[in-house]
């Protein structure tokens, strides 16, 4: 019950990210039109990259990521590396829950 509880309190700038990454591509990234040279895109890489990963290790392979996005750059399929022990699980928002919370 702790456990859970501390888990959940851990996990909240995991998903304040995940929130903001979400209204960005909602709101801004339809402006851009489809423009990257990746797929998914660098918002979509970083987004799973972070529900994976963490905010710290998400972003870093984020901005790696738009870093290598240039109009000289090859581009294709580049997914975000799975983790061996990934012990969250992805509600139907894509926020990251214990796996006790995956009702929702």
């Amino acid at each position: 019950m702790i456990v859970d509880a501390l888990r959940t309190v851990l996990l909240i700038p995991r998903n304040l990210a995940v929130a903001l990454l979400q209204v960005y591509r909602r709101l801004v990234s339809p402006l851009y039109g489809d423009v990257c040279r990746y797929y998914p895109s660098c918002s979509a890489f970083t987004l799973r990259a972070i529900q994976i990963h963490g905010v710290v290790i998400g972003s870093v392979m984020g901005v790696r990521r738009i870093l290598r996005c240039h109009p000289w750059a090859a581009g294709g399929i580049d997914d975000v590396p799975e983790k061996k022990n990934f012990r969250y699980a992805l509600n139907r928002h894509g926020f990251v829950v214990s796996p006790t919370d995956r009702k929702n």
